[in-house]
C-alpha cells in the first residue's frame, strides 16, 4: 500500500503567487542591485593596489585592441574607422554591467565575418545590426533566457569555432600575399588565389610571412629560459603592437616619389565617432534609391538571429573560459552585451561581443577588476584624435598576418581532443558542424550543427534504457522490465511496443508470461501520452492473458495514471522487496478467487 495514497490524486502545482510575491520583496533589495548593476558589488571593495594592474592590463589589451579593430574593420568590408569605433564604448559599459573581470567586449573575427555579406559597400547596415542585435540581446537577457545557452553543445560550439578561424584565416591569404580581392568564404578564397598567383606582389608576400612568423616566434617569448620574465611576457602580449609599428616604419621608409612599396589599408577619417542615432533608413549605394526601415530590416533577414545568438555565444564561451571559481550569470552577461551594443551603436559602431585573444591578454596581464577596459577605451579614442593619419601606413599584408595568426590559436585544439578520447560519436556534431559551416555559411552551419545535436537528444530519449527479463517465481511465468532513466511521450509507444512484442513471441511456448511488471523507481514523473499508451499496454496485455504490475513508481508518476482513470489505481504495487511484491501478487489473487467462488455458490 502506498504510504501517502491522498498524493496519488493530487497534482502539486507551482506556487505562482508565492513566486511572483517572492520576487516582488526582492527587486528592490541591495543583493538585486548588485546582481544588475556589479559595479556596486567590486567597487567598495576595489584597493589601490588595484590600480597599477588593471593599469597595465588596460594598455597591454589596448595595444592588441587597435590594430585588431583596424583589421576586422577591413574584415567586415567596413571602412577602417568603423572597427576603431568598435572597440571603446563595450569596455566602458562592461564596467558596471558585467560580472567577470577578464572579459573585453569590442570587434571580433566572428562579428565582423558575420556583418561582410550584409554590408555592400554600405556602413548604415552595419551599425543598424549592431542597434537591433542589442535589443534583442538585452531583451533575452532580462527574460533570463540564458539558460538556452545549455542547449548547445560543446561539440557543436567547439566545430563553429574551428570552422569560423578556418573560414576566417582563407579570407585574409590574399591580403597577406599582396592580391586584391573581394570574395570571402573558404571556396572562393582559395579559387580566387590560384586562380590570381601572378598578381602576387613580391614585397606584401615577404612583410605579410615574415610578420605571420614573427607573430608566431612572439607568442612563444615568455617562455623562453631567460631572466626578466615579466619583460618577456609584456613583449609577447604586445607582440600585435610591435608588428604594426615595424610595418608603418617599413612602410614609410621605404617608399619613393610617393609610392608606397605595400598595399595599404587606407586613410582612416581623423576624429572621434559622432554621438548620432543609429541608421533607420538609407539609401541604394549604386542607384541612390531610399530605402526604408522595413526595407534594411527585409535585406538583413536572418542576420536578425543568427548575430545575437552567435553574439551571445562567443561571449559566454569567453566568460565561462575565465570566470574560474566563480559561478556564471548568463543573462547578466547578456543584459551587459545587450547594452555595450545598443550604446555603441550611436557611434557608428558594427555588431561586438567578447573577444578570445584580448580577454586571454586581460587575464594574463595579471587584471584585478573590470576598471581595466576604461584604459583599453581611452587608448583607442586617442588614436582616433590623434594617430589616424600614422595608422594609415599600415600594411593589408600586416593585418591579415595579424587576423591569421590570432585564429592558429582561435581553434580549441585540447578540447577536440577531449571529445575524441571521452566519446567518439559526439566527434560527429562536431564534424557537422564544421564542414558545413566552412562550406555552406557560419551562421547556417551554426543551425544545422544544433539540429543534429539535438537529433541525437531525440533518438535518445525515443529508445529509453530498460531491459526485458524472463522470471520464474512460484510457478508463476513473469516478465520484468527494468527501465532506466525517465519516460516521456517520445518514448511511450517504443516502450509499449517492445513489451508487447516480447510477450506475443512467447506466447505459445512453455514460458509464456501471465504476468508483466515495470520496476518504475528510476521513473520521476511522466506525461499524458505515456499514461494513454500505459494504459493501451495494460488493455493489449489482457487479451493476451498477462497482467500490468507497476511496481515501487515514483507518487508524481503513478499520480499521473491515477488521476486520469481512477480505475488503474490497481496495477500500481509499492513494496520492500521482490518478494513481498509477488506475495502481496499471490494475496490479491486468492481473495479474487474467493470472491469468484462465493457468487458461484450463490
Amino acid at each position: 500500500m502506498c504510504d501517502n495514497e491522498d498524493d496519488l490524486y493530487r497534482e502539486r502545482l507551482p506556487n505562482v503567487c508565492g513566486s511572483v510575491g517572492s520576487k516582488a520583496r526582492t527587486c528592490c533589495s541591495i543583493s538585486t542591485v548588485h546582481k544588475y548593476l556589479p559595479v556596486t558589488d567590486w567597487l567598495p571593495k576595489y584597493q589601490w593596489s588595484f590600480l597599477p594592474m588593471d593599469l597595465v592590463a588596460g594598455l597591454t589589451v589596448g595595444l592588441t585592441a587597435v590594430p585588431q579593430a583596424i583589421a576586422y574593420g577591413a574584415v567586415a568590408n567596413l571602412p577602417p574607422a568603423y572597427g576603431l569605433y568598435s572597440a571603446f564604448m563595450g569596455g566602458f559599459v562592461y564596467i558596471l554591467l558585467g560580472t567577470c573581470k577578464d572579459i573585453t567586449v569590442g570587434p571580433t573575427a566572428i562579428m565582423a565575418t558575420m556583418v561582410r555579406p550584409y554590408v555592400d559597400g554600405d556602413p548604415a547596415y552595419a551599425v543598424l545590426l549592431c542597434f537591433m542585435s542589442g535589443c534583442i540581446i538585452f531583451v533575452m537577457g532580462l527574460l533570463n533566457l540564458g539558460v538556452l545557452m545549455r542547449f548547445i553543445s560543446v561539440p557543436v560550439t567547439t566545430g563553429f569555432t574551428m570552422a569560423a578561424a578556418i573560414s576566417i584565416a582563407t579570407g585574409q591569404v590574399n591580403s597577406l600575399f599582396g592580391i586584391s580581392s573581394s570574395s570571402s568564404g573558404f571556396l572562393n578564397s582559395w579559387i580566387y588565389f590560384f586562380g590570381h598567383l601572378s598578381q602576387i606582389r613580391r614585397n606584401d608576400a615577404i612583410l605579410g610571412c615574415c610578420t605571420l612568423v614573427l607573430l608566431l616566434l612572439m607568442r612563444q617569448v615568455k617562455d623562453l629560459p631567460l631572466p626578466f620574465k615579466s619583460v618577456l611576457k609584456y613583449i609577447s602580449l604586445s607582440r600585435n603592437a610591435v608588428a604594426v609599428v615595424i610595418g608603418i616604419l617599413l612602410c614609410y621608409l621605404l617608399k619613393k616619389d610617393g609610392v608606397l612599396p605595400f598595399l595599404v589599408s587606407g586613410t582612416i577619417q581623423p576624429g572621434l565617432p559622432p554621438f548620432k542615432p543609429p541608421p533607420f533608413h538609407t539609401e541604394d549605394p549604386t542607384t541612390g534609391a531610399p530605402i526604408s526601415f522595413g526595407g534594411m530590416i527585409s535585406n538583413v533577414g536572418s542576420a536578425l538571429a543568427s548575430i545575437p545568438l552567435l553574439s551571445i555565444l562567443e561571449s559566454i564561451a569567453v566568460a565561462k573560459a575565465f570566470s574560474k571559481g566563480k559561478v556564471l550569470d548568463a543573462s547578466q552577461e547578456m543584459i551587459a552585451l545587450g547594452v555595450s551594443n545598443i550604446l555603441s551603436s550611436f557611434f557608428s559602431s558594427m555588431p561586438i561581443t567578447g573577444s578570445f585573444t584580448r580577454t586571454a591578454i586581460n587575464n594574463a596581464s595579471g587584471v584585478k577588476t573590470p576598471l581595466g577596459g576604461a584604459v583599453t577605451g581611452a587608448i583607442v579614442l586617442m588614436t582616433l584624435a590623434f594617430l589616424t593619419s600614422t595608422f594609415a601606413y599600415i600594411p593589408k599584408a600586416t593585418l591579415a598576418a595579424i587576423i591569421i595568426a590570432a585564429m592558429f590559436f582561435m581553434v580549441e585544439y585540447e578540447t577536440i581532443g577531449e571529445i575524441w578520447r571521452a566519446k567518439k560519436r559526439d566527434m560527429l556534431p562536431f564534424l557537422v558542424t564544421v564542414f558545413t559551416c566552412i562550406f555552406w555559411t557560419l551562421e547556417y552551419g551554426m543551425v544545422v550543427g544544433i539540429v543534429f545535436n539535438a537529433l541525437f537528444l531525440l533518438y535518445k530519449s525515443m529508445k529509453p534504457q530498460f531491459h526485458l527479463e524472463n522470471e520464474k517465481y512460484n510457478g508463476i511465468e513473469l516478465t520484468v522490465a527494468d527501465i532506466k532513466g525517465s519516460v516521456d511521450y517520445a518514448a511511450a509507444e517504443y516502450l509499449k511496443l517492445a513489451i508487447v512484442s516480447h510477450v506475443t513471441n512467447q506466447k505459445d511456448t512453455a514460458a509464456a508470461p501471465t504476468l508483466v511488471v515495470i520496476k518504475g523507481h528510476e521513473i520521476a514523473s511522466i506525461d499524458t501520452t505515456v499514461a494513454l499508451n500505459l494504459k493501451s499496454l495494460r488493455e493489449d496485455l489482457a487479451m493476451l492473458q498477462c497482467d500490468l504490475v507497476c511496481w515501487n513508481w515514483s507518487i508524481p508518476a503513478a499520480g499521473v495514471i491515477c488521476r486520469m482513470d481512477r480505475k488503474l489505481r490497481s496495477m500500481f504495487k509499492f513494496s520492500k522487496s521482490f518478494a513481498d511484491l509477488m506475495q502481496i501478487i499471490a494475496d490479491e489473487a486468492q481473495e479474487s478467487c474467493a470472491s469468484i467462488a462465493v457468487e458461484l455458490s450463490q
